[in-house]
């Protein structure tokens, strides 16, 4: 097992959707593990293939959930099924989200209450399950991420102008940028 760098906006990998993983072997199950090690190390709820360079439809979590769904898991090739997202402006109290690819930062943003997730674990068995509240906030936040697309890509105007400054300041519009967790200094504190 190995904790790997996690790239940030910016590198191409994070703005492409992600291939379908295609075989069940020792070496996706020794990606599966690298993820959870780094996900472990980084203080992440998620973490999805992209983030670490890697463009395959995967992605791990570490969640407690009211839904009977183990808090620790992996989703492969995930396909969801989402219920209403409300149109209402986020409450940027209990609506913030976060991204271990865009480190450092949050910013509130709308989510179904409730999705379906279909997909396969490490062994290519199929899965299914229902997800509410934050864990569903996380299973739409992961597979955007094998979509090709950043949380901060769907906030509204108002928030998505104050993610573009970031972008901006930071440098996150080039490729290059990552964070080694273990290593440098965790960007949200924990």
């Amino acid at each position: 097992m190995a904790i790997r760098p996690v790239v940030i906006h910016g590198n191409p990998v994070l703005h492409r959707p992600a291939a379908p993983v295609t075989e069940f072997n020792d070496e996706l199950k020794q990606l599966i593990e690298d993820m959870y090690e780094t996900m472990d190390a980084a203080h992440g709820v998620g973490l999805a293939a992209p983030q670490i360079g890697v463009g395959l439809r995967i992605f791990t979590y570490q969640m407690d959930n009211e839904d009977g769904v183990p808090a620790r898991g992996v989703v492969i090739n995930p396909v969801l099924t989402l219920g209403k997202i409300s149109t209402a402006d986020p409450d940027p109290h209990e609506e913030e989200e976060g991204c271990l690819s865009f480190p450092g930062y949050g910013f509130p943003l709308k989510r179904a209450e409730w999705v379906t997730v279909n997909g396969f674990d490490a062994d290519g068995n199929p899965l299914r399950f229902e997800a509410t509240g934050w864990f569903a906030r996380c299973m739409q936040h992961e597979t955007d991420h094998l979509d090709g697309k950043l949380y901060v890509n769907r906030l509204n105007e108002h928030w998505s102008k104050k993610a573009k400054k970031v972008i901006r300041r930071e440098g996150w519009n080039l490729d290059g940028r990552s964070w080694m967790p273990g290593i440098d200094p965790d960007p949200f504190g924990h």
